[in-house]
């Protein structure tokens, strides 16, 4: 399953990493200073200057840090309340603006891709992973929205695949357009710390999700007795 635009935290957040050199550094000037105290020349002691803006530059220093450390709470919170949001995508279709989609067991992966203006030739192109060509074939020439359906051919590895459009018009031009993944959130997953949508054999975030739809259910069908 394809990761799409995401980014992984680690368990050890950069403020409490700057923490701890400080604390070090802290020490060893500590050290430093009580060792020339401890050797100074009576007659002619050093300036104290100089370690009172040593010391204001630490405070400072530390200030910023407990900042970092506050920042970094209130993103974590927001996380929190991310992870309580995703719950809301389940089971709804959503658009994804990506050129990616998964392979179903049904072997199709499923698009939809705008058109700005007509176009004289639409050529679809799916690839692999590795950017390796797979398969190909015309599109639509008319303006707007279009769904695509991709039946891959027998003997297609399972995993996700890219689409790319080349569109031209009648003069030869190239004719804008967008591509998103069409599909059903089927889970919620967390990776590296961040929450992800499962859906069209993709994990993308939910900031990627452009559009939200309620899927209809199926009626259950009526059931007969005898009286």
């Amino acid at each position: 399953m394809d990761v799409n635009e995401i980014v992984g935290q680690g368990t050890t957040t950069h403020a409490n990493q700057s923490a701890a050199t400080l604390a070090k550094d802290f020490d060893n000037f500590l050290q430093l200073l009580t060792t020339q105290l401890q050797y100074q020349d009576p007659l002619a002691p050093m300036d104290s200057n100089q370690f009172t803006q040593q010391l204001v530059a630490f405070t400072g220093v530390e200030q910023s840090i407990a900042t970092n450390k506050n920042l970094e709470a209130i993103v974590e919170q927001n996380r929190a309340l991310e992870n309580g949001n995703a719950v809301d995508y389940l089971g709804k279709e959503v658009t994804i603006g990506t050129n990616k989609a998964g392979l179903t067991e049904e072997g199709t992966a499923t698009w939809e891709y705008l058109l700005d203006a007509s176009t004289s030739t639409t050529k679809l192109t799916i690839k692999d992973n590795n950017g390796l060509k797979v398969d190909s074939m015309n599109g639509e020439l008319g303006s707007g929205i279009h769904e695509f359906v991709w039946k891959a051919p027998a003997g297609t590895d399972p995993g996700t695949y890219t689409l790319e459009i080349e569109a031209l018009s009648a003069n030869g031009e190239k004719v804008a357009n967008n591509i998103y993944s069409i599909g059903i959130v089927e889970s919620i997953e967390n990776v590296g710390g961040q929450v992800l949508l499962s859906s069209n054999g993709i994990l993308t975030s939910p900031r990627n999700v452009l559009a939200v739809r309620q899927v209809e259910q199926e009626p259950l069908p009526e059931e007969t007795g005898t009286e």
